[in-house]
């Protein structure tokens, strides 16, 4: 893996970012029903050279984020308040970032995922490195020839000095924990402080990085191994049965020195993720300490007290409910200064002197601030897509609709602005994953783009989706192109019933496995799609769990991904029977594949199979390469160009106007 970095002390933020004043964020007014908005450029659209993701250091004084600049990738690291950049990382391309984050006040840690041929197969993998903000030098964090999984970290001391790193020394052994200094001696310095243990893939360190817990998968059963203090030997606690396991996950925890109890996530007779106490060294569960009515809690944070200070959840959108008073009072008071929108409350100083504050709406991008807590001083740092007026987009709406076997669905809907809701052009537009994902009520760039050609857009929440509750997405198991994609045209359906869609201008048009759904749509269904559109989807599901296998690590989630996919045991589904790439001669509707050459998830090989099987079935499809393109787009122009063909497929073949 290789990648290249480059000092830019001097440079200033406003060159990356729009920096505006707050008082230019004004509450968006829709614009009239019979008023049609302007026809806003694609490129107006494919705003990825704005901010991307940002995080403070720990003490606030710095804060670190991800830009294009001359259509590369970089990682900023700036003074926030005089916008002036200390530190510029470059990535070359030949990998994806997969995720950032500060260890200390000086240092950056980054993932990195690549592809490579590991005996004979294709696989993607990760790897981690550290750069010095102060030094401008970038050291590889791991072992030489060790296994896919590279980014395991389990503790990050808050000096920044040193981390905790699970790994599997090769691809044929278990993973042990090892100890890492955060410069350019950790190869060498670098020390195992726990040896593997047989069936052992998950490790779990407490808050002053003491190695206290594991899971081991067995055949058919999970054992849980745990010590009370760091001298202490590993003791198994609970053994039980794995689909026991499956159904008592803990989807979250936090594991403090000294103590053997906290909290966790775990599922109540409901069915509904909630946080309760725990006992880890009995591995038992104690009272709810708090649950969310009708959603999931996703997350949790705590206080320097190890005390429940606020939980995550999603509705229609993500959520945060502030236990911590003077966080709670914060929260209002930034709702009032940025009304008509949500505001969250991201990233912050571990002292809460300084936050990064995001506002946003379904019909606005919104913009990104920083509020220093003692002056009460707000300033806006950029505007997500400066080039579009709020007033002037659409306004989704979250609806709700029957499927065929009685299962209730949500999904969300926009109407393009100007147009009477009658008869109108329709975009069924499903979401990726298709597990442990779904989509929100919130602001979509495609879905804008769709609306502003004059298409009303619907994105079902089918069957498997996360964020309601186990039993729903447990009826998604085994039906992918099958009762998932039945939730897609039922809800096509419901909006015809209205009146709202014309029957006769439908078309699917997706990413990932929404572009697997699309494709599929139009081979399962031509009676019911004019067209297809499909981003990177999956064309062949038999070779991508393959795939996906050789690059999770972990059994559970190996079983996991195939039981769901295949339903029940491995094998209990034909695959082949919903592929694309194997259904291609039944192809009849046009079709637009277009995929990225460096993706990592779901690879290209995918797209050449699908695109090769055409050519052979004598069945034509508009196959469109990305080269240099992964799984996601890294610059305007990359998504200038999806948005490009796909603005030019859908006005030749189901034309809004």
């Amino acid at each position: 893996m290789t990648f290249c970095r480059d000092l830019a002390a001097g440079i200033g933020l406003a060159a990356f970012i729009a920096v505006l004043s707050p008082a230019s964020a004004q509450e968006a007014k829709p614009a009239a029903a019979s008023e049609k908005p302007p026809r806003y450029p694609a490129k107006a659209f494919a705003g990825n050279d704005t901010i991307r993701s940002a995080t403070l250091s720990p003490n606030g004084k710095r804060i670190a984020f991800t830009t294009i600049k001359d259509k590369m990738l970089i990682l900023v690291v700036a003074d926030p308040m005089t916008r002036q950049s200390q530190f510029v990382f470059k990535f070359d391309g030949k990998q994806e970032l997969k995720w950032f984050r500060w260890a200390g006040n000086d240092k950056v840690l980054m993932s990195l995922s690549n592809t490579a041929i590991m005996d004979g197969e294709e696989v993607r993998y990760t790897r981690l490195i550290v750069s010095n903000v102060l030094t401008a030098k970038t050291d590889f964090i791991g072992r030489s020839g060790m296994g896919v999984v590279g980014d395991d970290v389990l503790y990050v001391d808050p000096d920044g000095s040193s981390i905790l790193l699970a790994l599997q020394e090769t691809i044929y052994e278990y993973p042990s924990v090892w100890n890492f200094p955060l410069d350019e001696t950790a190869r060498k310095a670098g020390r195992e402080i726990q040896k593997p243990i047989d069936g052992a893939w998950d490790w779990y360190a407490d808050d002053k990085g003491n190695v206290r817990m594991a899971f081991v998968y067995t055949s058919g059963a999970v054992k849980v191994l745990y010590r009370a203090k760091p001298e202490d030997k590993l003791r198994e606690t609970v053994k039980m049965t794995s689909k026991d396991w499956q159904q008592k996950w803990w989807d979250a925890m936090r594991i403090f020195a000294g103590s053997d109890t906290g909290y966790v996530i775990e599922r109540n007779l409901e069915n509904r993720a909630v946080v309760v106490s725990a006992d880890y060294a009995s591995r038992t569960t104690g009272d709810t300490v708090y649950a969310q009515p009708g959603s999931d809690i996703t997350d949790f944070d705590l206080d320097e007290n190890n005390k429940l200070k606020a939980v995550y959840y999603t509705d229609d959108a993500d959520r945060i409910t502030w236990i911590d008073p003077r966080m709670k009072s914060i929260q209002k008071s930034l709702n009032k200064a940025l009304p008509g929108s949500e505001v969250t409350l991201g990233s912050r100083a571990r002292d809460n002197s300084r936050m990064l504050v995001w506002q946003s709406s379904p019909g606005d991008s919104g913009a990104l601030y920083i509020y220093d807590v003692a002056s009460r001083r707000l300033e806006q740092l950029a505007i997500m897509r400066p080039d579009l007026d709020p007033a002037k987009l659409a306004q989704p709406k979250a609806i709700d609709y029957t499927a065929r076997d009685k299962v209730q669905i949500r999904a969300y809907l926009t109407l393009p602005v100007g147009r009477e809701a009658k008869g109108l052009p329709l975009i069924v537009l499903p979401h990726g994953g298709p597990y442990w994902v779904r989509d929100k009520l919130e602001y979509n760039d495609e879905v804008q783009l769709l609306a502003n050609r004059g298409y009303a857009v619907l994105q079902p929440n089918y069957r498997g989706s996360e964020g309601y509750g186990e039993g729903f997405a447990g009826l998604g198991e085994g039906q992918i192109g099958r009762a998932m994609q039945d939730d897609l045209d039922d809800g096509m359906d419901h909006l015809v019933k209205q009146g709202i869609v014309d029957p006769k201008r439908v078309c699917l048009v997706g990413s990932s496995y929404g572009g697997y759904a699309a494709a599929w749509g139009a081979i399962r269904n031509p009676e019911r799609y004019r067209c297809a559109a499909s981003f990177a989807g999956v064309m062949n599901w038999q070779r991508q769990v393959s795939y996906a296998n050789r690059f999770e690590s972990d059994p559970k989630e190996r079983r996991k991904w195939s039981r769901q996919v295949r339903g029940g045991s491995d094998g209990a589904f034909n695959v082949d029977l919903v592929s694309p790439a194997k259904q291609v001669g039944r192809l009849t509707r046009p079709l637009l594949l277009v995929h990225g050459t460096k993706d990592s998830r779901v690879p290209f090989s995918q797209f050449k199979e699908m695109r090769d099987a055409a050519l052979k079935a004598g069945v034509a499809v508009e196959p469109v390469v990305l080269e240099g393109v992964g799984h996601g787009f890294e610059s305007s122009e990359e998504t200038e160009k999806w948005y490009a063909a796909l603005d030019t497929f859908l006005a030749k073949h189901n034309p809004a106007d």
